[in-house]
C-alpha cells in the first residue's frame, strides 16, 4: 500500500504553513507501512483544526462533537476489535472539554491510536489560551496573560496508567511516521503528543526544539536499547545522579558511553519515564520518540474474554433462549 491509497479526494484546508499539513502526511505514510486496508481503518475526531482529519483520509471516519472522540472512538472498538481505530484530537478539545473521555481510555487501556495535536492554542475558535498554553501566556482570552498552570500531557498519560506515550515534531516527519507505526502496534491505548506549530494564532510555539540547527543539542531522541545520547556528535548524555537526572558530557570527568543511561521503554516501572517525558529546556533537552510502551491486558479482549467465559458456563446461549425463561403475561 502507498500512501496515495490514504489520501481522500477531499481539499485540505488547514491554513498555509500550519503544522497539520506535515501530520496528514505523516499518517498517511504511516498507514501504508502500517498495511491494513482503509476499509478497516477507522479515524474519529472530536471538533478543532486537528479533528479536520477524518475528512483527509480515505478510511472510514467519524467527526463527532467536542471532547467526545475518546468516547466515539471506545465504542467502535468495542464493538468491532478488528478495526484498527484512530482518534484525532488536539489540546483543547482532548485536554480541557474531553479530559475525562481521555483519561478513562487511558485507565481502561483501549486499543486507540491517539494523535494528540499541541499547539497551546485555541486555533479553529481564533486564539484563546489553552490546558497547555504556558503560565502568562497572552491571548485573547487572557490579555493579561493567563493565570493558570498548563497540564503536561505525558504526566496525565502516566498518572492515568498509560501504557504508551511518544512525543513527536511536525517537522521531523521520518521520527512521527515512526512514532505513528509504534503506536499501532501496540497492544493498548498509545498516545503520541504532536507537536505542531499555528502559524496564525501561536506561531513558534515550538521554536526552541523546531530550530534545525539548534534541534540535535536541546532534543534528546529516545530509542529503546539504546543509549540517552545528544548533541551533534552525540557528546553529551543522561545518568543518574542519586534520584535525579543530569546531563553530562562524554571525555569530561572520566565519562564514557558506558556511563550512559539506556533507554528500556519496555519496563512497567514509569517513574524514569515520568522523569523523561518532563525534562524541558535550557537545563535539559526535550524527549522525543518512543518513551514508554508497555505491554497490559487490553479493554476489549478482557470484555470478550469475560462475555465467553460467561456463555460457557450459562444456559442462555442466544437471545431467544432468554426470552424463552420469560413467563408469558397474559
Amino acid at each position: 500500500m502507498t500512501q496515495q491509497d490514504f489520501k481522500s479526494n477531499q481539499y485540505v484546508r488547514f491554513c498555509p504553513g500550519c503544522g497539520d499539513h506535515a501530520i496528514t502526511m505523516a499518517l498517511q505514510k504511516a498507514m501504508a507501512e502500517i498495511g491494513i486496508p482503509t476499509h478497516n481503518t477507522v479515524v474519529i475526531s472530536g471538533i478543532g483544526c486537528s479533528s479536520r482529519m477524518p475528512h483527509y483520509l480515505n478510511t472510514y471516519g467519524f467527526n463527532t462533537i467536542h471532547g467526545r472522540g475518546a468516547a466515539i472512538a471506545t465504542g467502535v472498538k468495542t464493538a468491532n476489535p478488528d478495526l484498527n481505530v484512530w482518534l484525532m484530537t488536539g489540546d483543547g478539545d482532548c485536554l480541557a472539554i474531553g479530559g475525562n473521555h481521555f483519561i478513562h481510555a487511558l485507565r481502561r487501556n483501549i486499543n486507540l491510536n491517539i494523535c494528540l495535536f499541541n499547539n497551546r492554542i485555541y486555533g479553529l475558535t481564533k486564539g484563546q489560551y489553552s490546558p497547555t498554553s504556558p503560565k502568562g501566556f497572552v491571548s485573547k482570552s487572557s490579555p493579561y496573560g493567563t493565570v493558570e498552570r498548563p497540564f503536561r500531557p505525558a504526566e496525565l498519560v502516566m498518572g492515568a496508567r498509560g501504557t504508551f506515550f511518544a512525543r513527536t515534531l511536525d517537522v521531523d516527519m521520518p521520527t512521527t511516521v515512526k512514532c505513528m507505526v509504534q503506536a499501532s502496534r501496540h497492544e493498548g491505548t498509545a498516545v503520541v503528543e504532536c507537536l505542531v506549530n499555528c502559524v496564525i494564532f501561536n506561531n513558534g510555539a515550538h521554536s526552541y526544539i523546531a530550530d534545525r540547527e539548534e534541534r540535535s543539542e536541546r532534543t534528546l531522541m529516545l530509542e529503546h536499547g539504546k543509549h540517552m545520547l545528544f548533541g551533534k556528535d552525540k557528546q553529551k548524555g543522561l545518568v543518574l545522579d542519586g534520584l535525579q537526572l543530569k546531563v553530562v558530557t562524554i571525555g569530561e570527568n572520566g565519562i564514557t558511553e558506558n556511563d550512559i543511561l539506556v533507554h528500556d521503554a519496555h519496563t512497567a516501572d514509569d517513574t524514569l519515564h515520568r522523569k523523561l517525558a518532563l525534562m524541558e529546556g535550557p537545563d535539559f533537552p526535550v524527549a522525543l520518540g518512543v518513551i514508554r510502551d508497555v505491554e497490559e491486558p487490553t479493554y476489549e479482549k478482557e470484555v470478550y474474554r469475560q462475555m465467553q467465559e460467561v456463555k460457557e458456563t450459562s444456559k442462555i446461549k442466544t437471545f431467544d433462549d432468554l426470552i424463552n425463561t420469560l413467563e408469558i403475561i397474559r
